[in-house]
């Protein structure tokens, strides 16, 4: 549910059109569809880069299979995923950025974050858990200068050090979902080990019952 603050700013973000020069300029030549699923009563938000090419068609965050690995990495089934009522999902930047001439994504566009992100965040009172999905989201977040891998290792040996004790939201960084990092899955067995219990068990604090 949107309340009165928040819908109009929704509005607002579905119809930028801020990049839409930029994306004209990719391989992929597509316009801008800004992807997001918010509301004033979720108490966890998935902070995610940006959509990617099944996302931008489909309108829906994650339908892609980082979104079943990420599901999985969470333990939760695709129905509370996508309950809106529990579950925000914030990407740093709301459109696919484009597909590069070999047909790599490019990265989320820094404007994006610029333009909606603190408006955004501020008309969404219930947070009280943010997963920071790759590196993007988490320099954006938090205040240090460490690579993904150093701050999942640290979160995962002390979680209370990412906790912003101040105004009581908890920052979980992970690493992204994607095919791309499964080598690094593979060399770091602790993430599937140490790291998921404790992000299930935030979960089970943070997230309220259907």
């Amino acid at each position: 549910m949107e309340s009165d603050a928040l819908a109009p700013l929704v509005t607002r973000i579905r119809a930028c059109r801020h990049c839409a020069d930029r994306f004209a300029r990719t391989a992929s030549e597509h316009a801008p569809n800004p992807v997001l699923r918010v509301s004033e009563t979720a108490t966890v938000c998935i902070a995610g880069q940006a959509p990617g090419i099944r996302v931008h068609r489909s309108g829906t965050p994650f339908t892609d299979p980082s979104g079943v690995r990420l599901r999985a990495w969470m333990g939760v089934e695709e129905a509370t995923f996508y309950d809106t009522a529990r579950i925000a999902i914030v990407p740093m930047a709301f459109c696919f950025p484009g597909h590069t001439a070999t047909r790599a994504d490019l990265p989320p566009p820094r404007d994006c974050a610029r333009l909606w992100r603190a408006p955004l965040f501020e008309s969404l009172p219930a947070i009280r858990l943010i997963l920071l999905v790759g590196k993007a989201a988490q320099d954006w977040h938090l205040d240090d200068r460490d690579g993904m891998a150093e701050r999942v290792r640290r979160w995962t040996v002390s979680p209370l050090t990412q906790s912003n004790a101040s105004c009581g939201v908890e920052s979980i960084p992970l690493p992204h979902p994607s095919w791309r990092n499964n080598a690094w899955l593979k060399a770091n067995p602790w993430f599937q080990t140490e790291t998921l219990p404790r992000l299930r068990a935030a979960l089970s604090r943070h997230l309220p019952p259907s």
